[in-house]
């Protein structure tokens, strides 16, 4: 791993990982009906605050992209096979919270599959994608990237809360005390 790492275009960049989270994203979003496409991304009732954050958020995670996709993978060392599992492990993961949100009424919070052991699944998975990716290119700077706008994009996530408490009520509350946010802690 290195600070700051040098940067070029070419086939065998980090840029193939994020490939896979947009073809995932991509392919998926098409084959569901568009109700549950559009449920995902669903922003009404955010403050202004929480709008503020995440796209702040966003536009760090702009620059952890950039340079994901102008840095060599480090192919055949350990942090690319670190990298690649986290990437691999992710993309499951992501697919699988897909399901479980697509497969559930949508008058009903969901709580199955992967939201049992996390309150935003998606978010992790696709979190934990762009985090194999800042590994698999050796690059810290990706990594600190990731930290910095995932800190920015909680907010999102808070609002996402506050507007499934108003929607679901009483239910939605007893899942926020019994499932964690990101897995195991929060």
């Amino acid at each position: 791993m290195e600070l700051f790492p040098e940067l070029s275009f070419g086939w065998l960049n980090g840029w193939l990982a994020l490939a896979l989270l947009g073809m995932t994203d991509g392919i998926l979003f098409l084959a569901f009906p568009r109700p549950v496409v559009a449920r995902l991304w669903d922003r009404s009732g955010w403050s202004r605050k929480q709008t503020v954050f995440t796209v702040i958020g966003k536009l760090i995670a702009l620059g952890e992209l950039l340079l994901i996709v102008l840095t060599p993978l480090k192919i055949g060392t350990p942090v690319f096979a670190i990298g690649a599992v986290l990437v691999l492990v992710g993309l499951a993961g992501l697919i699988k919270a897909l399901f479980d949100f697509k497969n559930t009424p949508t008058d009903q919070p969901v709580t199955r599959g992967l939201y049992k052991i996390s309150r935003h699944p998606q978010i992790v998975m696709s979190s934990l994608v762009l985090l194999g990716a800042s590994i698999a290119i050796g690059s810290w700077t990706a990594v600190i990237l990731w930290v910095v706008g995932h800190l920015f994009s909680h907010w999102g996530i808070l609002a996402e809360e506050e507007i499934c408490l108003k929607l679901y009520g009483e239910p939605y509350r007893q899942y926020l005390q019994n499932v964690p946010r990101y897995f195991l802690f929060f």
